[in-house]
């Protein structure tokens, strides 16, 4: 087995959305002065590597924590869509994808992070995409960008309607490129929020 990190290092000063407030990591308690080391974390649930659920953009009132946690593990599709601007529905899609699947979007633009325009000029998913991976059934879908569309953010209702949650600022998809068979365990914490943040790992057999 192998492990590939697909997260975001969560770190003091982590790039936030618009509007969201900064990340925040002290160390507010050291060896030296009180006899232990601890650190504070103040931190938006939409900061890098995460997973948006439903409550966040629908009115449906479920939390994260109210998932089972299967549905944050399946086997891994990566599609490589680099260097579209609107990725949409292909044919080749069909078979690719199959029922349950966890399927992660490698753009290219995650090596924009930290960059000043990476929240404004990514690219998005076409609606037709969006119902094709309802009608997969498909888990989760992960892409290395800071979210499937913009406002009015259809795609994302569309697939929180349909019980399909999002792993947003994936890391380090290129890493996956020619792999054929991978799992994927993207762990939210176990809190009574709308989104969390997450520890997005592939396992290679």
């Amino acid at each position: 087995m192998k492990y590939i990190e697909l997260s975001r290092l969560i770190q003091d000063g982590l790039p936030a959305y618009p509007g969201d407030t900064a990340t925040e990591l002290k160390r507010h308690k050291t060896l030296q002065r009180d006899h232990y080391n601890n650190h504070r974390l103040n931190i938006n649930m939409h900061a890098g590597t995460h997973i948006d659920g439903p409550m966040h953009l629908t009115d449906r009132p479920i939390y994260l924590c109210e998932y089972d946690p299967d549905k944050f593990i399946g086997e891994g599709c990566l599609l490589d869509v680099r260097g579209e601007r609107e990725i949409g529905y292909q044919a080749a899609y069909e078979e690719q994808i199959r029922d349950n699947h966890i399927v992660l979007l490698h753009t290219g633009y995650g090596e924009r992070y930290g960059q000043s325009d990476y929240f404004s000029g990514y690219p998005v998913l076409t609606l037709e995409l969006a119902e094709l991976f309802v009608r997969k059934k498909v888990k989760l879908v992960g892409m290395d960008t800071p979210s499937p569309d913009k406002f009015p953010f259809e795609v994302h209702k569309y697939l929180f309607e349909h019980d399909i949650l999002l792993i947003e600022n994936v890391a380090n998809l290129d890493a996956l490129r020619g792999i054929e068979s991978f799992e994927i365990i993207a762990m939210p914490l176990y809190i009574r929020a709308d989104s969390s943040i997450a520890r997005v790992v592939a396992r290679v057999k």
